[in-house]
């Protein structure tokens, strides 16, 4: 994806908790649309290949939920963690985590993934199609940066991460921010 280009308009399987069913269990279904996430906001999508995994659950999700309030400070309303796993697993995996900034999105078909281009195989890990590791910032839909890692291709040998980390896209939006004051 490319700075200005539009996010596909895909719909989203969620769980979302509703007291009113009880029981043990009380969740529903609620379908939500990539313009419910991202329209009329400026935010952090992250995606990353997948839930309660190493690098994901140690160092990418707790960088961008500890670092909440910097990000706010440069503008941004919400942060988002995109994963090809389902709503059940994110929700477990938001829990676990302990979030209170950041939002889980399950991209359990892979749809999104693929519709912006980082739909990848992950077989040599057991894992199926699964996303590649990025992020971006969206403002109300459109992509105004893209953090990508480097090496995206099916099976590979390593798992790159550095340039979608959260210290990499808050130093892009102070650095940005810095560009329009002067």
């Amino acid at each position: 994806m490319q700075p200005g280009a539009k996010l596909p308009d895909v719909t989203f399987r969620t769980r979302v908790r509703d007291e009113s069913i009880g029981g043990a269990n009380p969740y529903r279904w609620e379908e939500l649309t990539t313009a419910d996430y991202f329209g009329g906001k400026r935010a952090v999508l992250f995606a990353l290949p997948g839930a309660f995994t190493p690098t994901c659950s140690t160092f990418q999700l707790p960088g961008f939920e500890k670092g909440f309030a910097d990000f706010q400070a440069q503008g941004i309303d919400a942060i988002y963690c995109l994963s090809v796993n389902d709503a059940f697993v994110m929700n477990q995996w938001a829990k676990a985590q302990g979030l209170a900034n950041v939002q889980v999105i399950p991209d359990g078909s892979g749809e999104f993934t693929r519709r912006v281009g980082m739909l990848v195989r992950k077989d040599n890990l057991g894992f199926g199609l699964r996303s590649w590791r990025y992020a971006a910032v969206i403002n109300d839909g459109r992509v105004e940066a893209w953090f990508e890692e480097p090496g995206l291709c099916d099976n590979h040998g390593e798992d790159p991460y550095g340039v979608s980390s959260p210290e990499s896209v808050l130093t892009w939006l102070r650095d940005a921010a810095q560009e329009r004051a002067a």
